[in-house]
């Protein structure tokens, strides 16, 4: 059966194994294969998961991809990202596209709504489409995600995190690093009184460093974070607004507002205007990303600055390399930079 099969396999992976030799190896019909891999609901969880270990095992492609495969390239490149929605997103995947229509490749682009379940079958639909490489944002993914493109040689790299692991390639910054710079400055103010709206850390790895990074900064400093003052929020305007109204509501409300992104920051400052609440005067905000609003704001927005034209860039620089088999070193980690505008300013107890 599938241990007699001769399975001969291509410098690319496995192209030339086919859909019988997956359900052999997987002990299940070749139908039961093809609802497994076009994520049919007619297929049960367990044969899902034995077809997707046995494809894994064999390294198999798909046959569109195979075909593709053939000639070793196929001139494209995949993006997988958590939402368009965000701004920042989209500015570092039009980077990477421009960089990539320059060396003659074409972009296909997928969102996965933070979900790491999604996420991975992106990855393997683009994996179908005979993709040469993939960008990932983040380091934080589904169980076996790298070795599942590892096995089929097709590069990849993580953005928007340094991934700490030698082995796996990233373009990105140290998302802690950026969150305790943020803290300091707001301590150094004079702040003690704080209140953070995050990001939903669950899947999230930016989300969850940015976070670890406030508490490290207030812990140095001999401050808590109380739970009751971390609201996690999706990266939307209104959310931002909700939050910022339950911190407000309390009788000792905080006198600095961290946010997870300018987005929640921007949700947040329309919520003090609502209330009258002034800004810096009574409450000091601050953001992530440094958005094109952000400095239009009223008062503007203090934030950390993150070069996602530069991430973008540096992705396809790598991707190409990769694929070409040419040196491929990673630019240094990316550089961001506290800018410090007018929604910042000492707590209202503390003269300036």
């Amino acid at each position: 059966m599938a241990e007699r099969r001769s399975v001969r396999r291509s410098s690319r992976g496995g192209d030339n194994v086919t859909v019988q030799d997956l359900a052999d190896a997987a002990g299940v019909s070749i139908a039961s294969v093809s609802r497994a891999l076009n994520n049919s609901v007619k297929v049960s969880d367990d044969v899902r998961r034995r077809v997707r270990d046995a494809a894994d095992r064999l390294g198999y492609v798909p046959h569109a991809a195979a075909r593709a495969l053939a000639s070793q390239s196929t001139h494209t490149i995949g993006a997988v990202v958590p939402t368009l929605e965000n701004p920042n997103f989209a500015i570092g995947v039009e980077a990477l596209q421009k960089r990539l229509t320059q060396a003659g490749y074409t972009l296909f682009v997928a969102s996965c709504g933070y979900d790491m379940d999604q996420e991975r079958q992106q990855v393997e639909t683009l994996v179908t489409r005979g993709v040469d490489g993939i960008m990932l944002v983040g380091a934080l993914h589904s169980t076996g995600l790298n070795d599942f493109l590892r096995s089929r040689n097709i590069p990849f790299v993580d953005t928007w995190v340094m991934s700490g692991d030698p082995r796996v390639p990233s373009v990105g910054f140290d998302n802690m690093a950026a969150a305790i710079q943020m803290t300091d400055f707001l301590l150094d103010l004079g702040h003690k009184n704080f209140g953070v709206i995050a990001g939903v850390t669950k899947s999230n790895d930016r989300a969850i460093a940015r976070v670890k990074g406030i508490r490290k900064a207030l812990k140095a400093r001999g401050l808590p974070l109380k739970q009751e003052r971390l609201i996690e929020r999706p990266y939307r305007i209104v959310d931002g607004q909700l939050a910022m109204r339950a911190l407000m509501t309390e009788k000792n409300r905080p006198t600095a507002v961290i946010c997870g992104n300018d987005v929640l920051a921007f949700g947040a400052m329309l919520e003090c205007q609502r209330q009258g609440i002034k800004i810096p005067g009574e409450v000091s905000i601050v953001g992530f990303d440094d958005l094109d609003f952000a400095s239009q704001l009223v008062p503007p927005l203090t934030t950390i600055n993150v070069p996602a034209d530069k991430i973008g860039e540096a992705a396809a620089d790598y991707l190409l390399a990769a694929i070409e088999n040419r040196p491929n070193l990673l630019a240094p980690q990316i550089s961001v930079n506290l800018i410090v505008r007018g929604s910042t300013a000492p707590p209202p107890d503390r003269p300036t």
